[in-house]
């Protein structure tokens, strides 16, 4: 399960990149928001939150909610590999899928252009700075 939450992981970072990569120079060029801005929109917020889902399902069969059930969250907290692992990373990740849903969901309903695109990098460079920022990178792959 490990081994699809990380290739699942490597798509929907490289969907959200491309995403505000588009938005930002739509946005410097001036573009039309067209439909394949909005399908990859779509494709990225549909991999972040399968992402999410297989990620909820790889916690709870891991071995780090098991050692936080039996040791506790202060004790927890004072384990830096554990505190990554139990908290960090998931409540990182909740917040960053957060924000792009808010970004796709804000972009439905605005009728300028250049407001859709700005929805876009915004909330999908947000929330892809959050992923970056909390990756468990020694544990990838």
């Amino acid at each position: 399960m490990r081994t699809v939450h990380s290739i699942l992981a490597a798509f929907a970072l490289i969907a959200i990149a491309m995403v505000v990569f588009n938005a930002v120079m739509s946005l410097k060029r001036e573009e039309k928001f067209k439909a394949g801005d909005r399908k990859l929109g779509l494709i990225a917020l549909i991999l972040t939150h399968t992402q999410f889902l297989v990620g909820l399902i790889t916690y709870y069969v891991s071995p780090w909610y098991e050692t936080l059930r039996n040791v506790g969250m202060g004790n927890a907290m004072k384990n830096a590999e554990l505190r990554l692992m139990s908290v960090e990373h998931p409540l990182t990740m909740i917040i960053a899928i957060a924000l792009i849903t808010v970004g796709w969901s804000r972009h439905k309903k605005l009728t300028d252009d250049k407001a859709k695109f700005k929805s876009f990098a915004i909330f999908y460079g947000l929330g892809l700075i959050l992923i970056l920022a909390r990756i468990p990178w020694s544990h990838w792959f």
